[in-house]
């Protein structure tokens, strides 16, 4: 009996997908940028690896034809966004992501009108259309630095991430009006469990993103942006870390620490949550189908991407 599972399988003929797909790349001039929750495999095909700031950065540098996003929509749209007459591919259209969709445009624009006065700034984890509405656009990289940088006589809307936008304000002594958006990977560690880890490997540092919830980042012994937290483990000292953010960035640290030791954070069900369900949905096979087709393609409304391109273009300038 055929199950729902083996309709939704995508069949490829036995192949060294690897070589296929670098070979598709020569020929459509692509480059592959990879975001670091994605699965190793696509890790290590990728051009260039990095966080949402350094991708944006890459996208927005590109000479490639073709640019391939193994990430989630938001991410390819940014690229489509700094990108208008390239073509931009996504393996898997479904790839979303919690906090853009828990902050839709039409409810944050009536949230902005019913706040008026204030300097509006959006998370890079947002659709096109909210960052349409918003005067900058920031990452967890350069978040803090970007608010910083804002008169103090200005009023700031901060969404969609309120983790992230109680860190901003803890750091910067920045009261702000946060959206109550929240990813679905980041808020779902342990604590009691954290403690329970740390009392089993006492040695261990616990790092963690700023995305999660604040009785983490309390016991945390160092917060950061992926990026930063690639940079802490590969710099310490220490030899083992409880790392509080999607598992897939320990394939990199591995890879630069071969000798040290990374505890994924546990989350508080006993599931895998701490992988990102929309992160995982792009595999090898969806990457290769997607550069063999040409499909499927990000594509834009001109008015939205030129109302989205200057926050991020502001958020560039002051990175």
């Amino acid at each position: 009996m055929e199950t729902a599972e083996d309709k939704t399988t995508i069949k490829i003929p036995p192949i060294d997908l690897a070589e296929e797909i670098l070979e598709l790349k020569k020929k459509m001039n692509a480059v592959i940028l990879a975001h670091y929750y994605q699965e190793s495999e696509i890790q290590d095909l990728a051009d260039f690896i990095g966080d949402s700031l350094e991708l944006s950065k890459r996208a927005a540098a590109t000479e490639a034809d073709v640019i391939v996003f193994a990430g989630v929509h938001f991410m390819a749209e940014t690229a489509k966004i700094l990108n208008p007459g390239k073509k931009v591919l996504l393996p898997d259209l479904n790839a979303g992501c919690s906090l853009a969709e828990g902050c839709p445009a039409p409810m944050l624009k009536q949230f902005i009108d019913e706040h008026p006065g204030h300097v509006v700034v959006s998370y890079i984890n947002c659709s096109a259309a909210v960052k349409a509405l918003s005067d900058i656009i920031c990452t967890s990289s350069n978040a803090v630095k970007i608010v910083e940088q804002i008169p103090e006589d200005k009023k700031i809307i901060f969404a969609p991430d309120r983790n992230l936008g109680r860190y901003i304000m803890k750091k910067t002594g920045r009261d702000m009006l946060l959206w109550d958006g929240s990813c679905i990977v980041h808020e779902t560690f342990s604590d009691r469990k954290i403690i329970q880890l740390k009392t089993e490997n006492p040695q261990a540092l616990l790092i963690a993103h700023p995305e999660c919830e604040e009785a983490v980042l309390n016991r945390a012994d160092f917060i950061g942006s992926t990026s930063a937290l690639l940079k802490f483990t590969s710099e310490n000292a220490a030899d083992e870390f409880i790392v509080a953010t999607e598992e897939g960035i320990i394939h990199q640290m591995q890879k630069l620490s071969p000798g040290k030791k990374f505890i994924p954070a546990p989350p508080e069900a006993n599931c895998s949550c701490n992988e990102c369900p929309y992160m995982k949905l792009n595999t090898m096979e969806k990457l290769y189908l997607c550069m063999k087709d040409g499909r499927p393609e990000i594509t834009l409304d001109e008015e939205i991407r030129l109302k989205a391109l200057k926050p991020i273009q502001r958020m560039l300038e002051m990175s």
